[in-house]
């Protein structure tokens, strides 16, 4: 009879470790599936877009260079030329101010300069005028050269191409520059006090034309 119950009891015990031994191994395989479920889970779920920019990875030393789009047609500025000064026998000037002259040119005999109270030869035209009057240049040129002459005071002189060459003297205010074009009807000064040579004749411009370096009668090309 106390074999038959240590019998039942042992079953009993053996099959109470056998329940906990299988639920222990279950147990357990289901922790670890669930594991493997959530993080299956979390990677399938879709990234946030912050999650989704990847950090850009710069070492020390790299660089990052701008890629530059070219235009399949550049534009190319062509500079701008300027027009090349011409002069001849038939150009026309204009006048460089209004006013009287009041001494012609005259290369083939002398006239008399009341100042010096002598006969001389005048290469120039002496055009009165008054202290502050607008001077304007006769003809397109570049202003080769602006000094001072005892004679004829401030003097500016511009090329105006082919060996031809405009002096206007006599100035107070000169506004253009050394280098610089300068177009018909363009001021380039005023007229100013007259040099103890013109004090008699007053206040006036010297106007004097040359060709390659010659005195030539400005009258034969001024508009009259």
């Amino acid at each position: 009879m106390r074999r038959d119950k240590s019998a039942a009891v042992g079953l009993v015990i053996f099959f109470v470790a056998m329940i906990t031994i299988v639920g222990a191994v279950i147990f357990t395989n289901y922790k670890g599936k669930s594991k493997e479920d959530l993080a299956k889970t979390e990677e399938e779920q879709p990234k946030t877009e912050e999650e989704k920019k990847e950090p850009a990875q710069i070492t020390q030393g790299d660089s990052v260079q701008a890629e530059i789009t070219k235009p399949s047609n550049p534009i190319v500025e062509t500079p701008v030329k300027e027009k090349s000064l011409s002069f001849s026998d038939t150009t026309t000037l204009a006048w460089p101010i209004e006013g009287n002259v009041l001494m012609s040119y005259s290369m083939d005999q002398t006239i008399y300069f009341a100042t010096l109270d002598q006969y001389k030869y005048n290469p120039a035209l002496v055009i009165g005028g008054q202290v502050g009057q607008e001077v304007q240049a006769v003809e397109d040129g570049e202003v080769v050269e602006i000094k001072n002459e005892a004679e004829t005071g401030t003097t500016v002189t511009i090329h105006m191409g082919d060996g031809y060459h405009a002096i206007y003297g006599q100035l107070g205010e000169v506004y253009v520059e050394k280098g610089k074009r300068v177009a018909q009807g363009d001021i380039i000064g005023s007229l100013g006090e007259p040099t103890k040579y013109y004090s008699t004749e007053g206040c006036n411009l010297y106007f004097q034309l040359l060709k390659d370096g010659n005195p030539i009668n400005p009258l034969e090309y001024l508009d009259i």
